[in-house]
């Protein structure tokens, strides 16, 4: 069975998807920006650091409401628009929110731009339960 998840109370994806679909105990979540959930048009924080540990916080709060938590994560994909220059200390924010040997595997991908001109995009795959 698959279900699709649209997390009451936060801002609708900006593409047309659900926050996150779960099939057999394995959570899909959309790719999170730097911006804040509770603010459907609000901005993008300001820098690498506060857009990556903002987007990490936007999973672990949908991981959360579908009985989860980041250290659910089993796979991540960070997307950069600037990737030589932001790689490190995205990097450097990324490594916070997880503990060191029980990290999820990781892609990090250059890409040439992002919805709303966001510096970071990050996207991952859990397993609740």
């Amino acid at each position: 069975m698959i279900e699709h998840h649209f997390i009451p109370g936060l801002a609708r994806p900006i593409s047309p998807s659900s926050h996150a679909v779960v099939v057999d105990g394995w959570a899909f979540l959309t790719g999170q920006l730097g911006r804040d959930l509770d603010e459907a048009d609000g901005p993008l924080f300001d820098g690498i650091t506060a857009q990556t540990e903002q987007a990490l916080r936007n999973m672990d709060r949908l991981l959360q409401s579908l009985g989860g938590s980041l250290a659910s994560l089993v796979s991540v994909r960070v997307f950069l628009t600037e990737f030589d220059r932001d790689y490190a200390a995205m990097n450097a924010a990324y490594a916070g929110f997880f503990p060191e040997g029980a990290r999820p595997a990781r892609t990090c991908i250059g890409v040439t731009g992002l919805v709303k001109r966001a510096l970071v995009e990050i996207d991952g795959i859990a397993r609740l339960g």
